[in-house]
């Protein structure tokens, strides 16, 4: 019973991040499945993308009939970051744990600083491809290295790097992780990592709840309050993941 509570509040935070700020599932759904319901990192991991990729197909779908999507961008970008994150996450499973613990706080906190400055001014050329393809190669390479969907990066990225407004890179970042996450399961498909759906399912179900939430708070804040509450969200999940580390 007690983990059943744990999944569902847990999920329902997980929601709230990726409906209104486009990312954090995975940030918050490891740490929750490994500390709180007491999963191995492997077993947390697989769950997370299972977890990550149903909530966000359906928290892309509000975004979308709000015309809050740039598919061709979010497409270019997922794209090309599943070659990097392939190999680079091949390459990672040789790295220490705590190395890998150490690089996603630094990660996060570069992230949520560049998201704490004053955003840019809006493009006025139009996204580039060879930007957007090259952006998400890069974040490709982090989401291999880290084992995350990569919507925690792809936000700032987005907003940042190929100059979309925050609501926009909101939605656009669903579409992020819904191809990161698949893409990532279908390698991971066959390890033979067990799976707990007493646990998995009640997460996702609360998940998914949340995650209509999540988008109706967004609607209510401007562009920059939704960017400084994904910088402390980030700054905090450094910090706990830091100490974890260092303790």
């Amino acid at each position: 019973m007690t983990a059943l509570i744990l999944a569902l509040v847990a999920g329902a935070v997980v929601g709230l991040a990726l409906g209104g700020l486009g990312g954090g599932g995975s940030v918050l759904a490891v740490p929750a499945l490994t500390y709180l319901i007491g999963m191995s990192p492997a077993e947390a991991i697989t769950a997370s993308l299972i977890i990550v990729a149903l909530t966000s197909i359906t928290a892309l779908t509000g975004h979308a009939r709000d015309g809050n999507v740039a598919w061709r961008t979010g497409l270019l970008f997922a794209a090309a970051g599943i070659v990097p994150a392939m190999l680079v996450g091949t390459a990672a499973g040789h790295l220490p744990q705590a190395g890998l613990t150490l690089a996603f706080a630094a990660v996060a906190t570069l992230a949520a600083l560049r998201m704490l400055r004053p955003a840019p001014a809006p493009a006025t050329g139009g996204i580039r491809p060879a930007r957007a393809g090259a952006a998400g190669a890069g974040l490709g390479a982090v989401t291999g290295l880290l084992g995350v969907g990569g919507g925690f990066l792809a936000v700032p990225a987005l907003t940042r790097v190929l100059n979309l407004p925050v609501r926009r890179a909101i939605g656009t970042s669903l579409l992020v992780i819904t191809v990161n996450s698949l893409a990532a399961l279908g390698a991971r498909a066959g390890t033979g990592t067990p799976l707990d759906w007493s646990v998995i399912a009640p997460f996702t179900a609360a998940a998914v709840l949340g995650a209509w939430d999540g988008k109706r708070y967004a609607q209510r804040l401007s562009g920059d309050t939704l960017r400084r509450l994904f910088a402390y969200a980030l700054l905090a999940v450094a910090a706990f993941m830091l100490a974890d580390a260092l303790i």
